[in-house]
C-alpha cells in the first residue's frame, strides 16, 4: 500500500504542533503515515536499546500547564526551488531576514542568534523529495496498515523494551494515568524503540520545508514548519538543546517518541529527574513525555480505547472525521447502536464519542468502532484514525503477552 520511504509522512508532525506531533485536514486521514524515522527503514531484528542515563525519581513531576500557544509567524514565505537562504554577501535573503526580525521579537530571542541560526541552515534535497506527494492516489488498507505496525519485529522489541523498563513504566502509569502499554505501543509504532530516530539535521528539515517548499493544495504546511522552526530557535536559545546539530525525521520529529520542537517545548517532561528533558538518550524522558501528551490532548484515565458498542448497520452518517470527538451516547443510541452483551462499565456513556471508519479499498470493506476521548487524544499525536488504531492493536498484543489487562 505506502512505499516504505514514506513511512513517517506528515502524521506525526502534524499533529505536534497542536501538541506532540497534529496538524492536517479536518477529515479523517486513514491514510496518513506516523511521523517517525522508523518507517523510513524495513524493520530489522535487534535488541533494544538499553536503559538510559540517569535514576528515575520516585515520584514524577506534575503535568505541564496547557501551554499558549504563541501566534504563527507572519514573517517569511515558501518558494518553491533549491535556492538557500543567504545571498552571496552572507547576509540572510530580504524574507528570511524579515522572519528572523520577528521571531526575535516574539520569542524574546536576540536577533544575533536567530539570524546566525538561519545562516547555518541548509537547503535539504532529500527531505524535500520524501515530503513530495505520490503521484498516483494510494488506495487506503486497514488491513495492509495494521500489519506493518502490529508485526512480529515491533511485538518482539516491545515486550523486551517493557521488560526492560517496568518500573519507570509503572511509576508514569500511576502518574499521569495512562497505561503502560499505550505508551509501549507508540514508541513502537514511532522508532521501534529508539531504533530509527532519524539522521536529519532538524534545523535543515524545518527551514527546507518552512521556505522551499510550498503546497499550494494546503498553504498552512509551510507556515507550520515556520513556526516549528522557531519553536526550534526558541529552545536553542534557551539551551535546552543545540539546534545545530541535533537531528530527527525528515519532517523534523526527534527521539524516541517524535517530538516536533513545539511539543518538546510545551508536553515534555523530566522523566529521570536530571533536570535536562532528553528524548533521544532518556528512555524516562521518552516514556514519561508520551504520557503526559495523551494526558494534555484528552486522555482520561480509566476509560477504554473503544466503546463497547454494536453500531447499527452502514453508520456512515455518524463519521463525522477529525481528530475530536463530537456524539454522545444518547445520539448513537437514537440511530440504533446498542450495548454489547455483557457490559457493565458505563462510565464512557457521560464523555464525548466518535465513530470512526477503517476502510480497505482493495477488499471493498469497511469496518466501524466507536472512539472514547482515549482513541481521539491518540489521533492528536498522529491525526490518522489508522495509526490510532495499530497503537490500541499492538498495546492490545503487547499486553497479552505480558500477561496484563489488555486495554479495550
Amino acid at each position: 500500500m505506502f512505499r516504505p520511504i514514506r513511512m513517517f509522512q506528515l502524521g506525526t508532525l502534524l499533529c505536534l504542533v497542536a501538541g506532540c506531533a497534529t496538524g492536517g485536514t479536518p477529515h479523517n486521514q486513514n491514510g496518513a503515515q506516523p511521523g517517525t524515522a522508523a518507517a523510513a527503514h524495513a524493520a530489522q531484528p535487534g535488541q533494544v536499546p538499553p536503559a538510559t542515563t540517569g535514576t528515575a525519581p520516585d515520584t514524577l513531576p506534575p503535568l505541564p500547564q496547557p501551554p499558549i500557544v504563541p501566534p504563527p509567524i507572519s514573517a517569511g514565505e515558501s518558494t518553491p526551488g533549491p535556492m538557500g537562504f543567504t545571498q552571496d554577501n552572507g547576509k540572510l535573503n530580504p524574507d528570511i531576514q524579515a522572519y528572523a526580525a520577528e521571531v526575535a521579537r516574539t520569542r524574546n530571542i536576540p536577533q544575533q542568534t536567530v539570524e546566525a541560526l538561519l545562516r547555518e541552515a541548509r537547503y535539504d534535497e532529500t527531505v524535500a523529495r520524501l515530503m513530495s506527494p505520490a503521484k498516483t492516489r494510494v488506495r487506503r488498507s486497514w488491513s495492509t496498515y495494521r500489519s506493518r505496525f502490529v508485526e512480529p519485529v515491533r511485538i518482539k522489541a516491545g515486550l523486551q523494551f517493557w521488560q526492560a523498563h517496568q518500573q519507570q513504566l509503572a511509576r508514569t502509569e500511576q502518574a499521569y494515568g495512562v497505561p503502560a502499554s499505550i505508551i509501549v505501543a507508540i514508541i513502537g509504532v514511532e522508532t521501534i524503540y529508539g531504533r530509527y530516530t532519524g539522521d536529519f539535521r532538524v534545523l535543515d528539515a524545518l527551514a527546507t520545508l518552512g521556505f522551499r517548499y510550498p503546497d499550494p493544495s494546503r498553504p498552512e504546511r509551510s507556515q507550520l514548519f515556520r513556526d516549528q522552526l522557531a519553536d526550534l530557535a526558541q529552545l536553542h536559545h534557551e539551551k535546552k538543546l543545540d539546534a545545530r546539530n541535533v537531528q530527527g525525521s525528515f519532517a523534523g520529529a526527534m527521539g524516541l517518541p517524535q517530538f516536533m520542537p513545539g511539543s518538546l517545548m510545551r508536553f515534555a517532561v523530566d522523566g529521570d529527574g536530571d533536570g535536562v528533558i532528553d528524548l533521544h538518550d532518556s528512555t524516562a524522558d521518552a516514556i514519561a513525555s508520551v504520557a503526559a501528551f495523551l494526558r494534555l490532548h484528552g486522555w482520561v484515565p480509566g476509560l477504554p480505547v473503544f466503546a463497547p458498542v454494536q453500531l447499527p448497520p452502514q453508520p456512515d452518517a455518524l463519521v463525522k472525521g477529525g481528530i475530536d470527538p463530537t456524539l454522545d451516547w444518547n445520539t448513537l443510541r437514537d440511530h440504533g447502536a446498542t450495548l454489547l452483551p455483557g457490559v457493565q462499565d458505563t462510565t464512557w456513556q457521560h464523555h464525548p464519542l466518535g465513530v470512526i471508519d477503517l476502510r480497505d479499498e482493495p477488499r471493498g470493506t469497511v469496518e466501524y468502532r466507536t472512539g472514547t476521548p482515549n482513541f481521539f487524544a491518540i489521533t492528536h499525536y498522529n491525526r490518522s484514525y489508522f495509526y490510532a488504531t495499530s497503537v490500541f492493536e499492538l498495546a492490545r498484543e503487547l499486553s497479552r503477552q505480558m500477561g496484563r489487562p489488555a486495554p479495550s
